[in-house]
């Protein structure tokens, strides 16, 4: 059985389960809205299944639902955000609601975010910016999960990146991409729902494939590109973390569970004016590349899925199934 709700009814139901969990009302509201936005994407493993987890921490302080996230100008082009070991989502409202003015005296803005939180479908927060007139490139590092190349122990992160960037005339392209084969909350979606997960997503803590979920979550995942999705997640981790003076993958805590310290993550997010950048004709180039995409049939711009499932949502309602309808009220 499952259970049929606007969008609106979806975000009332999560922010009031995060209210119980003490959690303030505009950190609830914030987190609600990016968690239902990420379900009504068709991203379920970081949508509504993420609230048992999400409460849980924040009933036991692993994560701080009252806190107000910090804006530090060190340079005209950079900025430090302090995320309070709270939730990532307010961070990254906020860097959104000031770039804008920053960007358009700059042309560009470097954002740091640090003592953050699960960064969620990163797709939906450069999406964000694309809708501003603005390219945006987004990394996030996540608790260790893949292991450099050639090792076993998970030192990295699935770090995803992301990329959105403006269209005249049409949607914007929006890049959203895991650096393992698949994002590890898959797995544990597959943990949940006590099914098998696919040959080829994930290593057992022996380094040997495993299709069992658990045995996944306890060891590593297969980086897409094999050495070059771990390079690339070396990167973010580089970038997210080490520049940001977040945690490493390494040494944060999970985000599955409410044991341990704050995991104290990490996110960078590069901003950029296309006019600043390219000229008055920047955006018309790169709807130029769009449109030579478009000529072939079978060719999908990224991002279009998302928006078209997250359409179908506004008119149709999100279905929500009953275990997780359960879990929700349950809070």
């Amino acid at each position: 059985m499952t259970t049929i709700l606007s969008i609106a009814e979806a975000e009332r139901l999560v922010a009031e389960a995060f209210s119980r969990a003490d959690v303030g009302p505009a950190q609830a509201a914030s987190v609600a809205h990016a968690l239902v936005g990420a379900e009504a994407s068709g991203q379920g493993g970081h949508g509504l299944r993420r609230v048992a987890a999400y409460s849980a921490q924040a009933k036991a302080g692993k994560v701080k639902g009252h806190a107000t996230p910090e804006i530090e100008l060190t340079r005209s082009a950079a900025m430090r955000v302090d995320a309070g070991e709270g939730f990532a989502y307010p961070a990254f409202d906020l860097a959104i609601e000031r770039a804008p003015e920053i960007v358009a005296q700059s042309g560009v803005l470097a954002i740091a975010i640090r003592n953050s939180h699960h960064a969620g479908v990163l797709g939906l927060t450069v999406e964000r910016f694309a809708q501003k007139g603005l390219v945006a490139l987004m990394v996030a590092n996540a608790p260790g999960a893949i292991a450099a190349y050639g090792g076993t122990r998970p030192l990295f992160g699935t770090n995803p990146i992301a990329f959105a960037a403006p269209i005249p005339g049409a949607p914007p392209v929006v890049i959203d991409l895991s650096l393992s084969k698949v994002a590890r909350g898959k797995v544990m979606a597959a943990k949940q729902k006590g099914v098998p997960i696919p040959e080829g997503w994930a290593l057992d803590p022996d380094g040997n494939p495993t299709t069992d979920a658990d045995a996944a979550l306890a060891g590593t995942m297969v980086p897409v590109g094999d050495a070059k999705g771990a390079a690339l997640a070396l990167m973010v981790e580089m970038l997210a973390a080490g520049l940001t003076g977040a945690n490493y993958a390494y040494e944060a805590s999970s985000l599955f569970d409410d044991k341990g310290p704050a995991p104290r993550l990490g996110q960078f997010i590069l901003v950029l004016d296309p006019a600043a950048i390219g000229g008055d004709a920047a955006l018309s180039r790169l709807g130029d590349l769009t449109a030579t995409m478009g000529e072939e049939p079978n060719v999908r711009i990224p991002g279009q899925r998302g928006i078209a499932a997250r359409q179908k949502a506004a008119s149709e309602g999100i279905v929500i199934e009953d275990d997780v309808m359960a879990t929700i009220e349950g809070v």
